[in-house]
């Protein structure tokens, strides 16, 4: 005779019954995805067709699906950018970071990978990395040559002493951090450097060459002509403020692009904006420079405590003025994340809205109106187009 079964039983069976019920319909109230931007205009590289009204769906902080309708039900989170510009992430390669200007300044203007372009050296780089760890978004360092980098000598003169450019020290600082060190910065200016100039390139890349690394070098106002120091500049190697005034910026005395800046261009060194405050650009150079069609290959901010209410403001801001000097809106998007991303090896796969990639996203109004803008000489000129941030996404979450 077969035992009855007990109450306890029978509910056990019945509980374990249900449960693939239960964890099927718990994984369909998971929507296919975590956040949608939709109807922005997307603009960027991986985002084929550009510039057309397209949804930017989210998934696990992985760009998932960009394509037209996809329904709002489908995500935990929607994003309205109808009448917004919808891009990848900023990547500004260069800024300087510290207590007063923090990586989260830069991300509220849409800024998800930012360089330090050589704050700190080797003898206070934990103050940088300490910054670096911390941030909301992502950040690495460009290591001043110089040991102290701008921090222990005030603004000026890191390596007027030539000796304060530590090789050996610089390069342990490297190989310890290579997580976060991207490559060296050289300010090449006579008030940095002095003659020391190309000694100063020649040793920084004597750390990056064999590490694959990247020296960025300042220049304008330089003791050496500008082709001495692109000589001893090799592929790969980045020039910022390329459109610095004389003496020794990229023009000769007529006004014309000197073909060894050409040169440079055609074996790889790229040349960068590094807006800054200080006699890093001016509309008359920028101007001769486009004319002649030779554009920037990437636009940073150089961005400061102070830079924030004077000359620079914001990158977004920085941006903007290559509007306003005829630069078509996708070249300008281009140069401040792809082609940055592009220009730093650690940062492959970045500065892109293509399925796959990691989903930093950034979402801008293109104001039109009567907009004042600066060059490093409080030039005034006004444009009719800002970019004005509206919303970012850092690693697929909304910040």
């Amino acid at each position: 005779m077969t035992a009855m079964p007990s109450r306890r039983d029978v509910l056990t069976a019945a509980a374990a019954a249900c449960l693939p019920g239960l964890a099927r319909a718990g994984a369909q109230t998971r929507p296919p995805f975590d956040l949608l931007i939709a109807g922005g205009r997307v603009i960027g590289p991986g985002s084929r067709p550009e510039g057309v009204m397209l949804d930017v769906a989210i998934r696990d902080g992985r760009i998932a699906r960009i394509a037209t309708g996809i329904p709002r039900a489908d995500a935990a989170s929607v994003i309205d950018a109808a009448g917004r510009i919808v891009t990848a992430g900023l990547v500004d390669l260069h800024a300087h970071i510290d207590a007063e200007m923090p990586p989260a300044h830069c991300l509220s203007t849409g800024v998800t990978t930012l360089v330090d372009g050589g704050t700190y050296g080797a003898a206070n780089v934990e103050t940088g990395l300490a910054l670096a760890n911390a941030a909301p978004n992502r950040v690495r360092l460009l290591l001043n040559l110089g040991r102290t980098g701008l921090n222990g000598l005030g603004a000026v003169g890191e390596l007027l002493d030539i000796a304060n450019a530590d090789v050996g020290a610089a390069r342990a600082a490297v190989e310890a951090h290579r997580d976060r060190i991207v490559g060296i910065k050289v300010r090449l200016s006579k008030n940095a450097a002095g003659a020391n100039d190309l000694e100063a390139v020649r040793r920084a890349r004597q750390i990056t060459a064999p590490l694959g690394l990247t020296v960025m070098a300042h220049i304008g106002q330089s003791v050496s002509p500008l082709p001495a120091i692109l000589d001893a500049m090799g592929p790969g190697d980045i020039i910022t403020h390329v459109y610095a005034p004389a003496p020794n910026g990229i023009l000769d005395a007529n006004g014309r692009v000197l073909p060894e800046v050409r040169a440079a261009r055609q074996r790889g060194v790229l040349f960068d904006i590094g807006n800054g405050r200080t006699a890093h650009i001016t509309w008359d150079i920028a101007e001769r420079a486009l004319a002649q069609d030779f554009p920037p290959d990437t636009i940073s901010s150089d961005l400061t405590a102070p830079g924030r209410t004077d000359r620079v403001f914001d990158f977004p801001t920085v941006l903007s003025k290559f509007l306003l000097l005829g630069m078509p809106l996708p070249q300008v998007i281009a140069c401040g994340t792809a082609r940055a991303a592009a220009a730093i090896p650690a940062f492959t796969g970045l500065g892109t809205l293509a399925v796959g990639a990691e989903a930093d996203v950034a979402v801008f109004e293109l104001r039109e109106g009567d907009f004042e803008f600066v060059d490093n000489e409080r030039t005034v000129r006004r444009g009719r187009q800002k970019l004005v941030p509206s919303a970012v996404v850092a690693g697929g979450r909304r910040m």
